[in-house]
């Protein structure tokens, strides 16, 4: 049972506009998230936090073996030189997974083979950054490996979030956010997957947003709207609901030298007017938990 009082701080004073896919990286003791709709991409090691402004909306940002970083843009997956500056960032693509027009990327990370996984959606965000309703589920899932060789894997998606893999990899966990729930799909020997099922209990708390796993197995799913995490058993079965101090949590990932902190992204929509000037809404929150996480894992290339 983790503590239900948590001592949240903030990884700094910064509130960005949606704050997504946290990964943490152990070889650098490095922690990687982006602001979607603002176009950044933000790294914190050693206590200091870059940022790349990029040219489209960027969903993830995700370190490679190579020693750069993959960048998830709307018109394809690009490698960025983390040595580039600022304003000018380095960009290569690598490959485009979803061609579908109207699209864009959103979820994405690597399995334990260093593969990754990259779920899209209908694009949400307009070109100087507000919302665009979502009237389709066009959205898919994919998966790339080191030589740029691209999977189909799902088609029909609405939002695809939260990819996590069964500690034995016979299984992906994954939610469509439209829908409102957490899947589990087997996956075959030849890495296909087979026919879905309702993983976890619904939940009237909020909607299911990005996720992480820890150690014992156990799912953490930010829940949008819904100003908590809610805590999975392997078996789908809702262990506890760890209150937040924000409304909008987006993501959540372990870090640290012991993976014994939890680092949560939230949003802070322009479009919520309840929300006080001084609230954390925005924020990329930080607490020592008692249990240990499951680590990401770098891109193969």
């Amino acid at each position: 049972m983790v503590s239900a009082d948590l001592q949240w701080k903030t990884l700094s004073s910064e509130r960005f506009k949606l704050a997504e896919a946290p990964v943490w990286d152990a070889a650098t003791q490095a922690l990687y998230w982006v602001d979607i709709p603002a176009r950044l991409a933000c790294r914190q090691v050693q206590g200091q936090i870059q940022q790349w402004r990029l040219p489209e909306v960027v969903s993830a940002f995700i370190p490679c073996q190579s020693g750069d970083a993959l960048v998830t843009l709307a018109s394809g997956v690009y490698r960025l030189d983390l040595n580039s500056p600022f304003e000018q960032p380095a960009l290569t693509l690598f490959c485009v997974a979803d061609p579908e027009a109207g699209n864009r990327a959103n979820e994405a990370r690597c399995d334990a083979q260093g593969q990754l996984w990259l779920g899209s959606m209908q694009n949400n965000i307009a070109e100087d950054g507000s919302d665009l309703p979502i009237t389709r589920s066009s959205g898919g899932l994919f998966r790339i490996d080191k030589n740029a060789n691209v999977t189909p894997l799902l088609e029909g998606q609405g939002i695809v979030n939260t990819l996590l893999w069964k500690p034995d990899g016979s299984e992906l966990y994954s939610a469509d956010t439209l829908k409102g729930e957490l899947f589990a799909y087997p996956i075959a020997a030849d890495g296909t997957l087979g026919e879905r099922r309702v993983w976890a209990e619904s939940s009237a708390c909020g909607a299911p947003d990005g996720s992480a796993m820890d150690a014992e197995g156990y799912v953490w799913n930010a829940r949008w709207k819904g100003g908590c995490l809610l805590r999975y058993a392997p078996d789908g079965r809702l262990d506890q609901v760890i209150q937040l101090p924000v409304k909008y949590p987006t993501s959540c990932v372990f870090g640290g030298k012991d993976l014994t902190t939890l680092y949560v992204t939230s949003a802070r929509p322009a479009g919520d007017k309840h929300l006080a000037d001084d609230s954390l809404d925005g924020a990329v929150l930080v607490a020592q938990i008692s249990v240990t996480g499951m680590a990401c894992h770098r891109f193969a290339g």
